[in-house]
């Protein structure tokens, strides 16, 4: 190599971990930026679980947890706020992995679950559910997850019968699939009461209030199952950013290999979706922002999961914080912020071709 191909692409940092005849590279700064994320989320969590009609600061909330705290206290933050926190703490990084994946996979930052039409596919089945079966919490999630999962094959299926599955093409047909089912949506909530489709409209917003344990633990209990799954993929989704080709030619099974990550990918949106609702930008943005803010190649799903799960947690104490007489819903606060990212994004690729 050339001292002017040396200088043109700096050398990253890493950590090189040996035990035995095991080695692992660590990039340096990942794992700076991972520190500092799980120390945002921590501040973000306990901020969080002391906002309230009764307030509590820092110092009360962390004696609570581990036991002590005022008289009265362990009843609010155990049973009222700290499900609620743990809730967007687990959707936030379910839809950051998913993002991380989808935008992997497809090669473009906008192949995120709630672009190309997954997250539109899992609120038909909730909206089924709640406007026509008259269904339950367990059904609306069922419903949420059936929905995701069959307009991913969908686009899957039609992406290979247009001769392969690559990245495009998944994005194009996703966001036809969105458009056809946000239309399909609003006609459903046109056949039922008032009540009813306030009652849906209200879920597809998407919501943290009065989540509880009952919210949580299938929550857990389902990232528990697929986040291992889809992070034991990682290098396989490694090697299909590279293309199909390249990824044969290393051994990955390429159509195999892609179905399992958007399986994944798809059942951890689903399920994110199906306990808070279809929460905008989160899955777009936070796996875009870890890359920027760790500077590595590849998918960086682990990066991805801690801001989604900051981001999550960090809006919806925002909604509550600016206007604490009347909360917003956290999907109202995502889909302003997102805006305004997608604006910056914009500004930024005009600059640099100007």
């Amino acid at each position: 190599m050339t001292a002017t191909a040396a200088t043109a692409r700096p050398r990253r940092r890493t950590l090189r971990l040996a035990r035995g005849a095991v080695t692992l590279r660590v990039h340096a700064r990942s794992v700076a930026v991972g520190w500092a994320l799980l120390l945002a989320i921590l501040v973000v969590a306990v901020l969080a679980i002391g906002t309230g009609d009764f307030p509590l600061s820092p110092g009360e909330v962390l004696g609570t947890l581990v036991g002590g705290g005022p008289p009265g206290a362990d009843v609010i933050v155990t049973e009222l706020r700290l499900p609620r926190v743990l809730d967007a703490l687990l959707c936030g990084a379910a839809l950051g992995i998913a993002g991380g994946v989808f935008q992997s996979l497809t090669r473009n930052p906008l192949g995120s679950p709630d672009v190309i039409g997954f997250t539109q596919g899992a609120a038909v089945g909730a909206v089924l559910q709640i406007a026509l079966l008259d269904g339950g919490m367990a059904a609306t999630a069922l419903g949420a997850i059936v929905g995701g999962l069959g307009v991913a094959l969908a686009v899957l299926l039609l992406a290979r019968r247009s001769g392969g599955t690559q990245g495009y093409r998944i994005v194009l047909i996703g966001i036809g699939f969105s458009t056809l089912l946000a239309s399909t949506t609003s006609f459903l909530l046109t056949q039922v009461t008032l009540e009813t489709s306030q009652s849906a409209r209200l879920w597809l917003v998407g919501s943290l209030n009065g989540r509880g344990w009952e919210h949580v633990v299938p929550v857990a209990l389902a990232l528990a199952l697929l986040v291992p799954a889809v992070l034991a993929g990682g290098r396989a989704l490694r090697m299909l950013e590279m293309g199909d080709d390249a990824a044969l030619a290393l051994g990955v099974r390429a159509d195999r290999s892609r179905l399992l990550l958007v399986l994944g990918g798809v059942g951890l949106a689903a399920v994110a979706t199906a306990s808070i609702g279809p929460v905008a930008f989160v899955a777009l943005a936070a796996p875009q922002l870890a890359r920027r803010l760790t500077g590595a190649d590849g998918p960086g799903l682990l990066p991805a999961a801690l801001m989604g799960a900051l981001l999550l947690a960090a809006s919806d104490l925002a909604a509550q914080r600016l206007w604490p007489d009347t909360p917003l819903p956290v999907g109202v606060m995502t889909g302003a912020l997102g805006g305004v990212y997608l604006m910056w994004l914009l500004s930024q690729e005009w600059r640099r071709r100007a």
